[in-house]
């Protein structure tokens, strides 16, 4: 479904419009354990200014070990992580937030509505091809979190060149 409304421009909303603008880059899923803290992590090391919050999990709560594990193989650390719920997080003027999947976007406008000084958009939008829902791997195999995984990495640097030629 989600393919089907990025073919028919009905998620033009979640897609950057001022890279010029960005000052960090805030990961958004739904328990902030899995896919939002492995892209803050990607990010990180490309030298962005990132966060990552959930929209509904317990702040305070770690990776599991599904994740540690699939982070690890991907030759990252995810041990140190603890989950921020978007309640505890301040959301900051220039922060483009990216949503894994669109109800999560859709999430964000209605939380956020008013703040014309942040964006959001979908990550997926800068896999190739573009992917607008990130389907959660939490509780599934060890080969679907390396695939999701996989995809954020090849997204966060897409991104990272997105927004590197709208800073030049």
């Amino acid at each position: 479904m989600a393919r089907l409304a990025l073919r028919g421009g009905l998620l033009a909303a979640f897609r950057l419009r001022h890279p010029e603008q960005v000052r960090r880059v805030v990961f958004v899923c739904l328990g902030n354990i899995c896919r939002s803290a492995y892209a803050q992590r990607v990010a990180g090391r490309l030298g962005m200014q990132a966060a990552s919050v959930g929209l509904s999990t317990c702040t305070g709560a770690p990776s599991p070990p599904s994740a540690l594990r699939a982070a690890e193989r991907c030759g990252e650390d995810l041990r140190a992580h603890r989950a921020t719920d978007l309640r505890d997080f301040e959301v900051l003027p220039g922060d483009l937030l990216l949503a894994m999947e669109v109800r999560h976007a859709r999430a964000l406008q209605r939380r956020l509505a008013g703040r014309d000084d942040i964006q959001i958009a979908l990550l997926g939008l800068w896999c190739a091809p573009p992917m607008p829902h990130l389907h959660d791997p939490y509780t599934l195999s060890d080969a679907y979190f390396d695939q999701c995984f996989e995809r954020l990495r090849q997204a966060v640097h897409q991104l990272h060149r997105t927004l590197s030629r709208g800073a030049a």
